[in-house]
C-alpha cells in the first residue's frame, strides 16, 4: 500500500510490503518503484520492506533548486527516523546505491547493512562506460522515452514538468557525487557490491568501490547488465537475502580479509 509522509524537505511517496526486519529499497534515477517488482515478492518473506520515491521522481513532487544526491540522502535519514522509527537495512540501485552511501556516511546509526547494485562514488566522466551517452540525452530523446512514460503516469507535478526534471537529473550525474577513498572508508556498514558484467559503471570503478569500503563483499553477475536487478531476479534476491542475514564471511584463504591470522600472517602457503 502507499501513502505519504511529510518529511522535512519533502512531502514523500513510500509504499510498505511483508513483515520482519526493516529494508528500505532506493530505486535509480528516473525511475519509481515499479522497477522494483522482481524483488519485492521474494525479499518481502523475511522483511518489512519500505520503498520510498524520491524527490521529483514518482509520486513525489519535485523540490527547488538544483537535484543533489545530498539532499536525496538528508530525506532517505528523514525517512529512517520517521516512517521507519529506526535502524534499517539499506539496498540502493544506481542513483539509489549512492544515496544509500551518502546515508551510511550521514548516519551510520541508522544503517544496519547495504548493498549497492550499479553503484558509482564520483561522477560519470570518472565512473561511465560510456561518459558520452549524456551528451545524447535530452528531455525528448528517444533513450530516455521509457523514464519520460514512467514520469507523466505519476507525477504530481504534471507532465509539463518533465524538461525540467530531466535536465536537472542529468546535470547532476555530470557533476556528483564526489567521494574518495578516504570517504568510502568511513562506512561502516557491512556492504555487498553488485554490478552486471557489462554494466553502466566500469568494472575498475565497481572494483575500485568495493575495495575502498572496509567490510564488503563483491558480486559481478555475468551474462547482465545495468538494469540486473530485471534481468536476473532470482540471483539477486538470494544475494540480498544472504548478505542482510548476516554472519562473518569464511573462506579457506582469505587475502583481503586476512587480518592478522591470515595464511600471509602466519607464514601460509603463497
Amino acid at each position: 500500500m502507499g501513502d505519504y509522509a511529510d518529511l522535512p524537505g519533502v512531502r514523500t511517496w513510500y509504499e510498505t510490503e511483508g513483515s520482519g526486519d526493516p529494508l528500505v529499497l532506493l530505486h535509480g534515477g528516473f525511475c519509481t518503484n515499479d522497477t522494483w517488482g522482481a524483488q519485492r515478492p521474494g525479499l518481502a518473506t523475511a522483511h518489512r520492506l519500505y520503498l520510498p520515491e524520491r524527490r521529483a521522481h514518482g509520486h513525489t513532487p519535485d523540490v527547488g533548486g538544483p537535484l543533489t544526491y545530498t539532499d536525496m540522502a538528508d530525506d532517505t535519514v528523514a525517512f529512517l527516523e520517521t516512517v521507519v522509527g529506526g535502524p534499517a537495512h539499506l539496498v540502493g540501485w544506481s542513483d539509489g546505491a549512492v544515496v544509500a552511501l551518502l546515508t551510511a556516511l550521514a548516519r551510520p546509526d541508522l544503517v544496519r547493512r547495504t548493498v549497492l547494485i550499479g553503484a558509482n562514488f564520483r561522477p560519470a566522466s570518472e565512473a561511465f562506460m560510456a561518459p558520452g551517452m549524456l551528451d545524447a540525452m535530452t528531455p525528448d530523446s528517444a533513450g530516455l522515452a521509457f523514464f519520460r512514460e514512467l514520469y507523466v503516469a505519476v507525477s504530481p507535478d504534471g507532465p509539463e514538468h518533465w524538461p525540467a526534471v530531466a535536465t536537472r537529473v542529468i546535470d547532476m550525474w555530470r557533476t556528483q557525487p564526489t567521494l574518495d577513498a578516504g570517504d568510502l572508508a568511513g562506512v561502516r556498514a557491512p556492504t555487498l557490491v553488485m554490478s552486471g558484467d557489462d554494466d553502466l559503471m566500469t568494472l575498475e570503478h565497481t572494483a575500485a568501490l568495493y575495495c575502498a569500503l572496509p567490510d564488503a563483499r563483491l558480486a559481478v553477475v555475468p551474462g547482465a547488465s545495468h538494469l540486473v536487478p530485471l534481468e536476473k531476479p532470482a540471483e539477486v534476491n538470494r544475494m540480498v537475502l544472504d548478505h542482510l542475514a548476516g554472519g562473518g564471511v569464511e573462506t579457506m584463504m582469505p587475502v583481503l580479509r586476512a587480518g592478522a591470522s591470515g595464511p600471509s600472517a602466519r607464514g601460509g602457503a603463497a
